[in-house]
């Protein structure tokens, strides 16, 4: 919960900074407008945002982990809380039939005492009944005798007949004790049901209100993550914004740099038509490494990624910029990684540890030009023939190198 709490805290602080250092969003606007009047100014602005953006990204994607390991300890709880309804159900039927089998046996108890007490009764009466007629019941029996053996009949009848009251009596009273029995058994067995369905609802109790606990954790993860969305895409506003300034300022300084083209070769075949000699054509070298272009288109891969990786040895000899983003003006290597591909249709995170996840992992003695070369803090082009081209230092700037002049980390396919 400590380390929940503080991460919540983490981000917190780290949208405050971010909004600090993009100029608070809905707030830029006019200001932007006003102060990002040059291209380097508007592209350092952009590199600042993309920092924070990177920043954001990374917060929210630990956030939606936190998120995802509560949300399963979650539906654990769910499961368990839904077991243990399960069994409070099949408690309760079972009560429901004890108390049913309870009420039966207090009927047949009743009924039981009710029968026992009527043969008790009927046995009093001819025992009355047999001592108010003293001996004359047996006179009776044996002047009404014919025979001795009429006689024996009678008397034997009389006896059997006290025997049948005296084992119905007892057969009455051990059904009654039976049923007595039967009824402690029941309501012994209904208090344990009772018992253990009290002990299963403090058990569910609990368990709901460590769900509720978590479910309150991850809406407030929900709302942090939608915070910090919210701010990346203010960040990216205001990067597309400026990006379309800084288009826009690219193809005025073309045009001027096209018109300013114009009027010297106008006035260099002036003094040539004057001076009566003929201009040399040969254009000026760039500085540039030059790059054999047949060399990469030879090698074995996509189309798209020779592209990409003559495309970006087009920049050899231009400086490196730590934090940079500039093809000509400067970048950092994963800087130009991402320029490169972004000219293509690509996205890929700016730093250079994002960009080892980028794409598809393929092994080294797969990788074609275009893939991207990942090194321990660095990040390259692969451009074939066990060459790379990167920005490599402030030094030595956007180069060509042998592709194992560092340890590889990876190798990620992006096309």
């Amino acid at each position: 919960m400590q380390k929940r709490k503080g991460f919540g805290r983490f981000l917190s602080a780290l949208l405050c900074a971010a909004v600090l250092a993009g100029g608070g969003g809905a707030g830029m606007g006019k200001e932007v407008q006003v102060q990002a009047t040059k291209k380097d100014d508007l592209r350092r602005q952009n590199e600042e945002d993309e920092q924070n953006l990177g920043d954001i990204e990374d917060a929210v994607n630990e956030l939606s982990d936190e998120q995802e390991g509560i949300d399963s300890e979650i539906e654990a709880l769910s499961n368990e809380i839904a077991e243990i309804m399960a069994s409070i159900s099949l408690l309760e039927e079972e009560i429901a039939v004890k108390k049913e089998q309870i009420e039966q046996a207090k009927l047949d108890l009743e009924e039981a005492v009710k029968v026992e007490r009527a043969q008790y009764e009927a046995m009093k009466v001819r025992i009355k009944e047999m001592y108010e007629s003293g001996d004359s019941t047996y006179l009776d029996i044996l002047f009404n005798a014919t025979s001795m053996e009429s006689l024996l009949n009678k008397a034997d009848y009389v006896e059997k007949l006290h025997e049948y009251d005296r084992k119905m009596f007892t057969n009455y009273q051990t059904a009654r004790e039976n049923v007595e029995i039967l009824k402690e058994e029941l309501e012994i067995e209904e208090s344990e049901l009772e018992a253990t369905q009290e002990g299963l609802q403090e058990e569910m109790d609990s368990v709901e209100a460590a769900r509720a606990e978590l479910e309150e954790i991850s809406d407030d993860y929900a709302r942090q993550i939608s915070k910090a969305k919210q701010q990346a895409e203010v960040y990216k506003t205001q990067i597309k914004q400026r990006n379309a300034q800084i288009k826009q300022i690219e193809e005025e300084e073309r045009r001027a740099a096209e018109e300013a083209a114009r009027k010297k070769a106008e006035e260099e075949a002036r003094k040539n038509k004057s001076n009566g000699s003929t201009a040399s054509n040969t254009a000026k070298p760039t500085g540039k490494a030059t790059v054999n272009k047949d060399e990469i288109m030879a090698a074995n891969g996509s189309a798209k990624g020779k592209e990409i990786a003559v495309y970006a040895c087009g920049f050899v000899g231009n400086p490196y910029v730590a934090g940079g983003t500039s093809l000509t003006n400067g970048a950092d290597c994963s800087g130009f990684t991402q320029s490169v591909y972004k000219q293509f249709g690509y996205s890929l995170p700016r730093n250079s540890t994002s960009q080892r996840t980028a794409g598809t992992q393929v092994g080294y003695a797969e990788a074609q030009p275009g893939d991207i070369i990942c090194y321990p803090g660095h990040v390259a082009i692969y451009i074939g023939n066990g060459k790379i081209v990167h920005a490599s230092s402030a030094k030595t700037g956007i180069k060509i190198s042998n592709a194992l002049y560092r340890e590889i980390i990876c190798v990620r396919r992006i096309v």
